[in-house]
């Protein structure tokens, strides 16, 4: 049950990373779908190029075959992420525009909404478990104090996933709003 819950915070982590912030972060762009080859191939830009983020305000992307630079290019646009890619020579260049107040407190809403599917997706996995508790309680095969036990200890892992996904989002709150 831990490791499921592990999951789930460990994709919340993730997922919070997209979120823009005003400055350049290679999360931005690894996972954008990419139909290379003329759409034969569908990879993620992380597995067809080498991102790095030289300053604060600009990412940049060299693809190991330079003639998949213009699908790249292409896709990145399409995925309306709010990134303007440029080729320049070998590699694409993206400059992070600093972010309004307003795209600030819309990213904050956004972050909102995914701790809470993350919260939700913590609390599934505790109630598929305590039903089945229950469920063994009921039969006989589970003693009313391990029953209690369990019940606790469940509590307790969930408590702490829960703790956990608030420290993301409090850690990206203050990302987003700090200017």
């Amino acid at each position: 049950m831990k490791i499921k819950m592990q999951k789930t915070v460990d994709f919340v982590r993730s997922d919070v990373a997209t979120i823009r912030t005003g400055r350049a972060t290679s999360a931005l762009v690894e996972n954008i779908v990419i139909g290379a080859y003329g759409g034969t191939a569908r990879m993620k830009v992380l597995e067809l190029a080498t991102i790095s983020v030289p300053d604060a305000q600009t990412i940049t992307i060299t693809p190991y075959d330079q003639s998949i630079i213009g699908d790249i290019r292409r896709d990145i646009e399409a995925a309306n992420v709010g990134l303007t890619p440029v080729i320049d020579n070998q590699l694409i260049r993206i400059s992070v525009p600093a972010l309004t107040a307003e795209r600030r407190m819309e990213y904050v809403k956004m972050l909102h909404v995914k701790l809470e599917d993350g919260r939700v997706k913590v609390r599934q996995t505790r109630h598929e478990l305590m039903t089945e508790v229950k469920r063994q309680f009921e039969e006989g095969t589970l003693p009313e104090d391990d029953r209690r036990r369990t019940e606790e200890e469940l509590q307790k892992i969930t408590d702490q996933m829960m703790a956990e996904i608030e420290k993301i989002g409090e850690a990206k709150e203050a990302e987003l709003t700090t200017v």
